[in-house]
């Protein structure tokens, strides 16, 4: 029987990393393809097995890398040759994302399909700009605007006396192009000139920038600051509690790029950090970890684990390959009763008891005269049998350093430190 495919509309919230819903997530994980488009966090395709497929479908002002009516066929090819496609679409699928047309092409090709909804911008970036978009003092309903009609009509259906009338807040998509436009029309149709307005740019990012005004002035204010696309524009009386509740830019790295270097594995953990702190995180792996190019050194070292006094830990790698082999080999950690352990460093440490194993030494600096003199100070050096798996690359001064105390050392590789892959952009 032919496999059935399925494709699953996520949407991927406005570009902050955290917003990602649970169900978009999960879809992902399971994704044989990922059809994704400028606005979706490109952090979110390592969510992706490996081995899926990534198909960039972005569109921008002038530079579209593939037709809609293009996307909706990659759709429904995938889903019928009976692929898991995950197409993840910035913010929310069925608010002006065009998801509704996605999904009627698949219904009219008879390939399954689920919506998960996403968190949308009109609602995220006012909500990090310090701007709730309903207050019980200000406003007793919001509208939802396309600032960017379909060009093909021959009129606009937006009824801008109908806007112009209401009380509420107004956000607008897409409209930076015709912010001029959007302000007049709404002056013209009787919305004060003084009602106070902000457009938001690439809300919810690290690089998010607020410009604040009037229907009055605000175009010429944006002009002034040169914001460009993406942006939401917010008209209404909520806009004046901004300069209370603004709390996003307040976090102490905000406004901050940095690189982080390490391999992807071990920089998740440090990039979430400083997002916390506000920082825009760039993951720029420079190394990688990989297998040992012989495994039976440690795969021998294992199996003769009765015959080591202690087995020093210098890294959570070297934790990770460690126990890897154990597995492989049919053992837990019972066989590490006769050996004392020793790791270098509070993550290696915390490594280990993940594991299951208390570190009986953890020297309080990460360098091998450190190692040595603790080792020389509590416990005897000469004489005993020390097993080391590291690095291929690793420094010699730690088993050097274990010689020459007398020590018998077992330096094996564990895992290798390669250079990481190119990784193609968008």
């Amino acid at each position: 029987m032919a496999k059935v495919g399925h494709v699953y509309l996520v949407g991927a919230g406005p570009g902050d990393p955290g917003l990602l819903t649970i169900r978009g997530r999960e879809c992902l994980t399971q994704a044989d393809v990922v059809v994704y488009d400028s606005l979706a966090n490109p952090a979110f395709l390592d969510y992706a097995p490996d081995a899926a497929e990534r198909i960039y479908v972005g569109k921008q002002a002038g530079d579209h890398a593939m037709k809609q009516d293009d996307i909706n066929q990659l759709l429904v090819d995938k889903g019928l040759q009976g692929a898991i496609v995950v197409r993840l679409k910035g913010g929310d699928p069925y608010v002006f994302g065009r998801g509704a047309e996605e999904a009627l092409q698949l219904r009219a090709a008879g390939v399954k399909f689920e919506v998960v909804p996403g968190i949308t911008a009109g609602i995220a970036a006012p909500a990090f700009a310090g701007i709730p978009v309903t207050h019980r003092e200000c406003n007793s309903q919001m509208t939802l605007v396309t600032g960017h009609e379909d060009p093909t009509k021959n009129e606009s259906s937006i009824d801008w006396n109908s806007l112009a009338a209401t009380t509420g807040t107004l956000v607008f998509y897409m409209g930076m192009k015709n912010l001029p436009v959007i302000a007049s029309s709404l002056i013209k149709a009787g919305r004060p000139g003084t009602t106070p307005a902000a457009v938001i740019h690439r809300g919810t990012h690290p690089s998010q920038r607020v410009v604040e005004g009037c229907l009055g002035n605000i175009a010429q204010r944006v002009a002034d600051a040169g914001l460009k696309p993406p942006s939401i524009i917010l008209v209404g009386e909520v806009a004046k509690l901004r300069a209370d509740l603004c709390w996003f830019e307040e976090r102490p790295l905000f406004g901050k790029r940095i690189v982080v270097t390490r391999s992807r594995t071990q920089a998740s953990d440090l990039a979430h950090r400083l997002q916390e702190l506000g920082a825009d995180v760039r993951q720029f792996p420079t190394i990688r970890i990989a297998p040992a190019d012989d495994p039976a050194p440690l795969a021998t070292a294992i199996g003769q684990l009765d015959e080591y006094d202690w087995i020093i830990f210098t890294s959570t790698n070297a934790v990770d390959s460690f126990f890897k082999a154990l597995h492989d080999a049919d053992h837990d950690t019972r066989r590490l009763a006769s050996c004392h352990i020793c790791a270098i460093g509070g993550a290696t440490s915390d490594k280990l008891l993940a594991n299951g194993l208390r570190a009986d030494l953890v020297p309080k600096r990460y360098i091998s005269a450190e190692i040595l003199a603790a080792l020389a100070d509590t416990h005897q050096v000469d004489g005993q049998r020390f097993l080391l798996p590291r690095a291929d690359i690793a420094s010699a001064e730690l088993p050097d350093g274990l010689a020459a105390g007398g020590g018998k050392v077992t330096d094996v590789v564990a895992y290798r430190t390669v250079p990481a892959k190119a990784e193609p952009s968008a």
